[in-house]
């Protein structure tokens, strides 16, 4: 019997912070579920950062952004243009992630603009919106192993500055990941 993964978009506001971005690319790497994005997505994301962060060559992130869609196989919706003109949605700007979420068959938009996204315009596509703290906590519930370990290695291959147990969990709160880190307090030995 073939066990379908649940399909999981990300919209581009959780890439921006690299933190963020490095642990739901390894995340998706443990295959608990498929990530899907959208070339839009990526370039959303660039160019918010490069705006931002004008130190950063668009190069270097370029090279992030092939790396993600090398790293995750089948993260990259196509050919979901056609659903956005028949989309409502409070910001028309988000109507194309609606659009990858349907045609990438994803169950879960993780976003932390949850009101751009409303309850009731997903659940008619059997979508919902959740922010990543609780699309996070809901992993470390269904395999509280698996997550923490993806979490000390990450926090492992920091190097430059090094970053101990505390330190990751410091950037998960100002990432606004408080419920995930209060979680993994009591579990801070495994990270």
């Amino acid at each position: 019997m073939t066990v379908v993964k649940p399909c999981v978009l990300y919209d581009a506001c959780v890439f921006y912070p690299a933190p963020l971005r490095d642990l739901l690319i390894r995340l998706a790497g443990t295959g608990m579920f498929q990530a899907k994005w959208t070339d839009a997505i990526h370039e959303e994301w660039i160019r918010n950062l490069l705006h931002n962060r004008p130190d950063l060559s668009r190069e270097r992130l370029e090279r992030t952004r092939d790396s993600m869609n090398t790293y995750i196989l089948d993260s990259l919706v196509t050919r979901y243009e056609e659903l956005i003109p028949s989309l409502q949605l409070p910001d028309e700007n988000d109507r194309h992630v609606l659009a990858a979420a349907i045609r990438g068959s994803s169950s879960v938009i993780v976003t932390y603009n949850l009101k751009d996204f409303p309850e009731s315009v997903l659940s008619s596509y059997g979508i919902e919106a959740q922010h990543p703290d609780e699309f996070i906590l809901s992993l470390l519930q269904l395999d509280e192993e698996q997550v923490c370990e993806t979490i000390r290695k990450q926090r492992i291959d920091l190097k430059n500055p090094p970053k101990t147990a505390t330190d990751i969990l410091d950037t998960f709160d100002t990432l606004g990941l408080k419920r995930t880190a209060d979680s993994l307090r009591s579990l801070i030995s495994s990270l």
